[in-house]
C-alpha cells in the first residue's frame, strides 16, 4: 500500500490517473498535458506502474497506458478500514463500532 500512496502523493501522477479515467492513452498523449521533460514523465509513469496503478501495452514503439481502477479501489478500501469504515461499494457506510443502526427488540 505504501507504493500506492507514494504514487498518489504527487500532483502530476494524480493528474495522469485522472486523464486515464477517460480511457487508455499513449505516453506521448499523456506527456502533451504537462510541461515537463520526457525523462521526468517516464519517471512518473514508472512510479505508477510499480504501484500497480497502471498497465502498459507496447504497440511497436508506442507505449499505451491504462488505469487499473481495481488496485486503486482496493487501496482506498484498505485505508478506510484502518479507520473503521468497513463497508464495501453498495453497502451502508457505517463505522464498525457504530451500534445506533442495530435493530433492538422491545
Amino acid at each position: 500500500m505504501n507504493k500506492i500512496f507514494k504514487a498518489l502523493s504527487d500532483p502530476t501522477r494524480r493528474q495522469v490517473l485522472q486523464l486515464l479515467r477517460k480511457g487508455p492513452l499513449t505516453a506521448g498523449e499523456l506527456a502533451a498535458h504537462f510541461s515537463v521533460s520526457k525523462p521526468t514523465m517516464s519517471a512518473h509513469f514508472l512510479v505508477l506502474k510499480e504501484a500497480g496503478l497502471v498497465d502498459t501495452k507496447k504497440d511497436g514503439k508506442t507505449v499505451i497506458y491504462r488505469l487499473k481502477i481495481s488496485v486503486l479501489e482496493d487501496a482506498l478500501l484498505g485505508f478506510a478500514q484502518i479507520f473503521g469504515m468497513e463497508s464495501r461499494p453498495g453497502e451502508e457506510n457505517i463505522p464498525a463500532n457504530n451500534t445506533e443502526n442495530k435493530e433492538t427488540s422491545s
